[in-house]
């Protein structure tokens, strides 16, 4: 499965400028992702690049948790002073997941060069990255606008 995963996380990242494109193309035109349609498409295109490129780092690191939660805390704090509101910023991370998976499989990684059994561990080991991803996400939104709620009553 080592062998097969490296590949999938290889080919990602070598070919994150076109999985990006790909990915931004669907984030300007959907309609669960309606706060991107005004970004630049090359904004849009950074935060996936940035994304692709770092997944590496975390999908072998010891601590992969730790990891995402250096890498996603940032994506998360962009985000939201960028007003995309969480159920957006999460949709876009698994439209990541997504074309990730697409180009993939587009490659024919899955049915030339690895055993089902293989493709389901790596599939496994990506689900539970995002999942960590989304949980990080989702509680950085949620620190920012209680930040956000102490500032305003300290307003007043």
């Amino acid at each position: 499965m080592k062998a097969f995963t490296a590949k999938l996380v290889d080919l990602t990242q070598k070919n994150a400028e076109t999985i990006a494109r790909q990915w931004a193309k669907d984030i300007k035109t959907n309609i669960k992702t309606y706060s991107y349609h005004n970004t630049s498409e090359e904004e849009i295109i950074h935060q996936a690049k940035y994304f692709y490129k770092n997944f590496q780092m975390m999908f072998f690191n010891e601590s992969p948790y730790e990891q995402a939660k250096e890498i996603f805390e940032k994506y998360a704090e962009e985000r939201y002073k960028e007003g995309i509101p969480l159920h957006e910023a999460l949709y876009a991370l698994i439209l990541m997941r997504r074309h990730m998976w697409l180009y993939a499989e587009f490659q024919s990684m899955f049915n030339a060069e690895v055993q089902h059994q293989q493709a389901v561990g790596s599939l496994s080991r990506t689900i539970l990255m995002f999942d960590y991803i989304i949980y990080v996400v989702a509680r950085k939104f949620w620190e920012m606008m209680k930040l956000e709620e102490l500032k305003k009553k300290d307003i007043q």
